[in-house]
């Protein structure tokens, strides 16, 4: 009746007498319930969670009125749309940070191995499986359920990704943020992380794609195939969890999705850190091709900062013609490995040709583990990982150029 909440319609309908009303009542509610899961794609934060809390009385109604229904003939519809409503109800509350967390000092490799039977369900026989987990990582605070619903959704959101199989690889290190890098990546802060990144092989996404996969409803798979909210949900327990992420995918190269929470505390076995290397400056030559203009700057500016003298190009074509065209040496190519026509690896197989003795520094944001099952590059190869500090940066460029 116009004006009743949902919860006061159904307590009508499971209240009549005759049960053909009854089982046109539920369906009517079994629809508007369906509903629910494809509705306001320009949904707010404020309206998700108005939204859940109409929905929490249907679905405990339900739940209680589910012994009086057996034999009307859709017992298994309305216990299927019960659960289908209180799942999405947890899912609202996620993404729009209104859920209540249960936070604990974790230890993420205990969380991911005792997921790795049910991932092996969830993601099917096509889609291999592997960890690679940090021996001496971090404590980590975080809701324990709320992280197996993270790794779960990220988990799921890959192997769609994967329609003809391919490899989910899970990993975990500890990561150090500088000043200097937040500054260029909000909404990180300095500080310690213990990171999670979940890798695919798959399709990959484009840059509008990866503009939107936070938005709540918002999904790229089949009408019916998803409520859009699983990333949303991802989204809202790691800023509730005062963590951030990064994304970064290629399309036709897969996607590693990583998760950065806050430093709780060394593992108990672990003894004091060493001190961190400062590094050393330089002034050698490097030429630095990357095709994000933000990135590409900020490595200039590190490099320059530590003495070394910079050549940059947005692609690999510019850098072979500028290297052909610059009459000094080029100690090093510092290079993106997935880029707009010529790649990284085909780049330093023809800078090395043109230059022998040049050195070779590959840089992605695909996990090392990720990257290398990609076939993108060989084991053994100079590599860094994205994101990565100046510090880091320098320090491993000034390592290769002294062979170390």
């Amino acid at each position: 009746m116009p004006g009743e909440s949902g919860s006061t319609s159904l307590i009508r309908v499971l209240l009549a007498d005759d049960h053909d009303v009854v089982r046109r009542g539920l369906r009517v509610l079994l629809q508007e319930h369906a509903g629910w899961e494809i509705c306001g794609e320009a949904m707010s934060g404020r309206e998700a969670v108005d939204l859940a809390r109409e929905m929490q009385p249907d679905v405990a109604i339900i739940d209680l009125m589910m012994p009086d229904l057996n034999g009307l003939g859709v017992t298994s519809q309305i216990r299927k749309a019960s659960e289908s409503a209180a799942a999405l109800t947890r899912q609202l509350l996620a993404f729009s940070r209104q859920q209540v967390l249960q936070p604990q000092v974790l230890d993420l490799n205990e969380t991911v191995a005792g997921t790795e039977k049910l991932l092996k369900r969830l993601i099917g026989e096509d889609v291999q499986l592997a960890t690679v987990l940090a021996p001496d990582l971090g404590r980590a605070v975080v809701d324990p359920g709320q992280l197996e619903q993270i790794i779960m959704n990220l988990a799921v959101n890959a192997r769609d990704a994967m329609p003809e199989g391919g490899r989910l690889t899970i990993e975990t290190a500890n990561m150090d943020m500088d000043a200097a890098y937040v500054q260029d990546h909000p909404p990180a802060r300095a500080g310690r992380y213990v990171m999670l990144a979940v890798s695919d092989t798959g399709t990959g996404m484009d840059a509008s794609t990866q503009a939107h996969i936070f938005e709540p409803f918002f999904t790229t798979k089949a009408s019916g195939k998803g409520t859009g909210l699983g990333l949303a949900t991802v989204y809202g327990i790691v800023k509730q969890s005062g963590g951030f992420i990064w994304v970064y995918s290629e399309l036709g190269h897969g996607t590693t999705m990583k998760i950065y929470f806050p430093w709780a505390g060394e593992p108990a076995e672990r003894g004091a850190a060493a001190p961190a290397s400062r590094p050393r400056p330089g002034t050698e030559t490097v030429l630095v091709v990357e095709d994000a203009p933000s990135v590409r700057s900020v490595i200039r500016q590190a490099l320059e900062r530590y003495g070394y003298t910079v050549l940059e190009a947005p692609d690999g074509e510019t850098a072979l013609q500028l290297a052909a065209k610059h009459h000094g040496p080029i100690h090093l190519l510092l290079t993106d490995v997935v880029m707009p026509g010529v790649s990284g690896r085909q780049l330093a197989e023809r800078l090395v040709h043109l230059r022998p003795g040049i050195k070779v520094l590959y840089a992605s944001g695909y996990t090392d583990d990720a990257i290398l099952h990609h076939g993108m590059l060989e084991p053994g190869i100079a590599y860094l990982q994205k994101p990565f500090t100046r510090d880091a940066l320098a320090l491993k460029v000034r390592a290769l150029l002294d062979g170390s």
